[in-house]
This record gives C-alpha cells, sequence and structure tokens, in this order.
C-alpha cells in the first residue's frame, strides 16, 4: 500500500535538488552576465524556505531533534564545507606560491590580521551595548578572517577572468585559505585573558574538573587545547595575564597552529608521493586521481577534529603540499579536471543555503534585553565594510609589489575581504569555549554570549548580501567607465570540449582548430604555448621531469588532439 514518507531528510534533499537543478539552468546568467555567483541565491533560498518564512526546513527538527542540536550539525556543516575547499583552493595555486610569495603571505596574516581584528573590535564596541574590551576581542576575532569560500569566488570568477590581474588574484586566493586557518591566535588570545584574569572568585571551582580531566593525561591535553570544557564546568582560573599568554604560546601556537601545519604538510606532499607512484605504474584511474584533494580534506577534517588541532589550516597547507612541485595542477589540467569545481558548487549550494535556514533573525532587533536593535547592526555592518580591512591592506600594500601593484588594486582587495561561512565556523567554535548563553557566573561573559551569535551571523548576512550585489554594480561601472578587459601576449589555449559549452569570459573561440584563447586565467598549467611566435611544448612526462616535444613556428601547425594524447 502506498504510503507518503514526508520525512526531514526527503524534504532536504529535494529541496537542495530542485535549487540545484533551478540555478544550473540559468547558471551562465546568474554568474557570467549578473556577477552573483552561488552564496546569494543559496542564503535567500534557505531563508525563504527556512523557520523565518516558509518554515519547510527546520534544523532543529532534523535527526532526533535534541535540545540545541544546530550548534553542532552547524559547526560540522562548516568544518566540512570549508576544509574541502581549502584543499582545492591550496592546490590551484601556483607550484611553490607560499615560498615565492612568503614576504606578502607573512604580512597580510601578521600585520594585516591585527589590525583588522583590532579595527573590528572597535567597530563592534561602537555599536554593540555591554561589552567589555576582551570580549570586543572574542567577537571580533570570529570575523577578521576572509572567507575562503566567497573569496574564491572573486579571484576566480566570471569578472575577475576579466578585470583582475592574475598576481592580485593569487593572493587573495591564498590569504584566505591560509588566514581562515590562522584565526585560531587571535580568538586563543582573548578566550584566555577572560579565562585567567584575576578577578574575585577565580579558580575556586576549577579543582574537582581539573582532577577528572587529569586522569588520563592524553586526554586532558586535548582537553586543554580544544578547550571543549565549558566555562560553568570549571568556573574562572584566575593566574593573571602570564598565564594567559604562556597557555596562548604553548597550547595555541604549538599544539593548535605548528602542528596543523607539520600535519598538513606531512598528508599532503605524502599523498602527493603516493599518486605519482600510482600514476607512474597506472594504479589509479581518472576519478580516484581527481577526487584526491576531496579525500584529503575529509581525512583531515576527521583526524585534526580527533586530536584537536586546527583543521582548517592544516587542509590549505596539505592542498600546497599536493601540487609543491605543480606536477598535480599540471595532470588534473591534462585530464580537464570539472570534478573539484563541481564539489566546490555542490558544497556551496549545501552550505550556503543551510546558512540562510539557520539565520537568527529573532535575535536582530531585542532592545530591551541584549541592546542589539536593526539599526546599530546596519551601523555595524558598513563600519566593518569600511575600517574592517581597507585600512590595513592601505598601510601595507608597498611592501607587497610583487601582488598589488598600486592603490586601486590595494582598493579592490581591501574591499573584497568577504565574511561569511568562515565566521559561521568560528562564533560556533567558540560557543565551545563559554557557557551557554546567560549561564555564566559573572555578567561579563553572559552579555558577550547573549550577543555574540546574533552580531557574527548578522555581519555574514551583510557582507554575502553587499560584496555579493557589489561585483555587478562594479562590472556596470566599468561598462560605463569602458575600462578594457586584460589582454595578454600569450593567452593559454585549451580544448574546446563541446560546441555547446559556453565560452569562460575573457576568451575566444578558434572554430577551426576546436580551440580557445583564455586571457587572464587563474590556474596557468605546466603545458604554456606561446602563440605569438616560436615555442616550446613540454609536458611532465612519467619519470617526473619535464619533457620537451620541440619547437613550433606557430599555433597553426599544433594538432591539440595528438597534443591531448602525449602521455
Amino acid at each position: 500500500m502506498p504510503s507518503l514518507d514526508v520525512s526531514e531528510l526527503n524534504i532536504v534533499l529535494g529541496v537542495l535538488g530542485s535549487f540545484i537543478v533551478l540555478f544550473g539552468v540559468i547558471s551562465v546568467k546568474i554568474k557570467a552576465q549578473w556577477y552573483l555567483g552561488e552564496a546569494l541565491p543559496a542564503v535567500v533560498f534557505g531563508i525563504l524556505l527556512g523557520p523565518i518564512a516558509a518554515k519547510f526546513l527546520d534544523a532543529d527538527r532534523w535527526g532526533s531533534a535534541a535540545q540545541d542540536q544546530m550548534g553542532a550539525i552547524t559547526l560540522g556543516v562548516a568544518r566540512v564545507v570549508i576544509g574541502v575547499q581549502l584543499v582545492i583552493a591550496g592546490f590551484q595555486l601556483p607550484a611553490k606560491y607560499q615560498l615565492r610569495e612568503w614576504i606578502p603571505m607573512m604580512i597580510c596574516l601578521l600585520p594585516v590580521m591585527t589590525i583588522m581584528w583590532l579595527f573590528t573590535t572597535g567597530c563592534i564596541l561602537l555599536t554593540v551595548p555591554n561589552l567589555t574590551l576582551l570580549t570586543g576581542l572574542v567577537i571580533g576575532s570570529c570575523v577578521t578572517c576572509t572567507d575562503p569560500i566567497l573569496s574564491q569566488a572573486i579571484a576566480k570568477g566570471p569578472f575577475a577572468d576579466k578585470y583582475v590581474p592574475r598576481a592580485l588574484r593569487e593572493i587573495i586566493s591564498s590569504e584566505a585559505g591560509a588566514n581562515d586557518g590562522f584565526g585560531f591566535p587571535f580568538l586563543m588570545l582573548a578566550t584566555y585573558l577572560i579565562r585567567h584574569a584575576d578577578i574575585p572568585g577565580a579558580g575556586e571551582h576549577s579543582t574537582e574538573s581539573a582532577k577528572e580531566v587529569a586522569g588520563n593525561v592524553t586526554t586532558a591535553i586535548v582537553e586543554r587545547a580544544i578547550l571543549h570544557v565549558r566555562e560553568s564546568d570549571v568556573g574562572r582560573l584566575g593566574g593573571g595575564v602570564g598565564i594567559a599568554l604562556g597557555k596562548w604560546a604553548t597550547e595555541t601556537w604549538v599544539y593548535i597552529v605548528f602542528l596543523s601545519v607539520l600535519y598538513g604538510i606531512v598528508v599532503g606532499y605524502g599523498a602527493a608521493v603516493a599518486a605519482k607512484f600510482a600514476l607512474r605504474r597506472k594504479w589509479i584511474d581518472t576519478e580516484s586521481y581527481l577526487l584526491l584533494p576531496t579525500g584529503l580534506g575529509l581525512f583531515l577534517i576527521g583526524t585534526c577534529g580527533a586530536i584537536g588541532t586546527d583543521d582548517l589550516l592544516a587542509c590549505f597547507v596539505a592542498g600546497n603540499a599536493l601540487n609543491w612541485d605543480g606536477q598535480y595542477l599540471a595532470e588534473t589540467e591534462a585530464l580537464h579536471d570539472e570534478v573539484n569545481s563541481c564539489m566546490d558548487v555542490l558544497l556551496n549550494f549545501g552550505g550556503f543555503m543551510y546558512i540562510g535556514i539557520v539565520m537568527p533573525f529573532a535575535d536582530f532587533h531585542q532592545p530591551d534585553t541584549t541592546g542589539l536593535t536593526i539599526p546599530r547592526l546596519i551601523g555595524l555592518g558598513f563600519l566593518v565594510l569600511i575600517f574592517r580591512r581597507i585600512p590595513a591592506i592601505f598601510i601595507t600594500y608597498k611592501f607587497m609589489p610583487s601582488c598589488v601593484k598600486d592603490w586601486k588594486e590595494a582598493l579592490f582587495m581591501g574591499y573584497f575581504g568577504p565574511i561569511g561561512i568562515g565566521a559561521v565556523f568560528y562564533i560556533e567554535h567558540t560557543r565551545h569555549l563559554f557557557p551557554e548563553k546567560g549561564e555564566a557566573s559573572d555578567a561579563e561573559v553572559n552579555n558577550m554570549t547573549a550577543v555574540m551569535r546574533p552580531v557574527v551571523y548578522w555581519l555574514v548576512l551583510f557582507s554575502i548580501v553587499v560584496h555579493g550585489l557589489s561585483i555587478p554594480a562594479l562590472n556596470l561601472i566599468y561598462k560605463w567607465r569602458g575600462v578594457p578587459a586584460i589582454q595578454e601576449d600569450d593567452p593559454q589555449e585549451i580544448l574546446m570540449l563541446s560546441t555547446n559549452a559556453a565560452l569562460p569570459k575573457n576568451s575566444k573561440a578558434n572554430p577551426n582548430r576546436k580551440s580557445i584563447l583564455v586571457h587572464n586565467r587563474f590556474s596557468a598549467m605546466q603545458l604554456r604555448v606561446n602563440i605569438s611566435g616560436p615555442t616550446e611544448l613540454s609536458r611532465w612526462n612519467s619519470a617526473g621531469t619535464k619533457q620537451v616535444f620541440g619547437k613550433r613556428d606557430s599555433m597553426d601547425s599544433i594538432d591539440l588532439e595528438k597534443l591531448r594524447q602525449i602521455q
């Protein structure tokens, strides 16, 4: 007997599938002509079908419908979406990029992030009531990092293909990938300063909990590293600034940051060696080879989460190590990789639709309790947009001449530092470091836990909307002012896989040769062909060395179909 099964799983799968199909039908219009990307439509779709509107999707009803399960689900979704895409972003950078551009990267990760953290905290303190400097620093650290997902869309999207120089696109992509995992030192510094502040009664309630944790040495180390024990269980620890800085140096920098970097290098480089070994013996098929970054991302998320180190930073480092010599990217280009692009799109759809579903609209306007109001949040959004990142880039861009050429590029880099799913990850992680809302023993922490989630989610929503609409607006301005698209003397020639496929932005088809000339392409293949004159064709052979096939007088003498078959 047929029966209806309107379960939450069936509803979620049906909604996600319908959005993918509907978006896909007009995807070229949305992304290449309207320049909207995937994030903004997905968030709007999630909001419309979520608890605030249609009440069709509600994360509180999923699974076992346990109380307060939404936070755990959100943290898990954010880790998977960001971790996998960070591995992909890492291997798509040029070979040895971190070594070649280590000075700009250090500038972006240390002085730029520090200035962003302090300026963002100042904006929060100006607009959000009842916060102290330390609690403001905690909330500010959650939105300091530029979102790696939205930044990849800006650095690699159709608009960037036309107008943004490759060097600037690469530093935006690399910085966003690294600094999203590099936000823990800022978060944990403020957290430790709060935990170890010398206030009356500090340390009185920590003895029993400390004895329970110390029963197992390994458990104690991990618990201290990830701070899963809530403040309500252990109380204020006391000890002063010296104890706080000591724990910050050892547990955060050594255990969370340096261990994750080392772990990412070992896993990523080991995967690269294994992939080369399998390729030489023809043990690995195309699908498995192209899914390697996804597998690495899931492996690192699981294992780093188990040992309590920084999974996001480990994922990005592993992606860089996977393509350290450039061979992995070259082989994926030779295989016409669309698998990783599809993974990006699928994760973006699910991740940002979920953000729309869980957006806490009811907490945005509570003047009688938290003091938050819509006008305050709108003011905060514009203050953060102007002062969070633009001043830091303007102060430091002259020290990065290889990546940022002038003030216009500095303004672009400073403005497009979006806040997205990375901030969602940090705020949900921060909720595990402090008591539940209203359960702390002092007003300072209670005031922070009451406002930190709506403030961060508001900034995420504000950034997705403003930055999502800024690219279409900027495109109209460029058209009005007649700004020309970037044209290269040696555009990259790629095979035309189908005559029905839309051409990439800033490209030109050559129907006679069944190829496409692409200007300003983000991922430059190891096989580079100079069409302006005599050139050499080269490709990595199975022994791991560069194989040269000889000079050609012009591109017209090259049969790309035969070239594709060269092994």
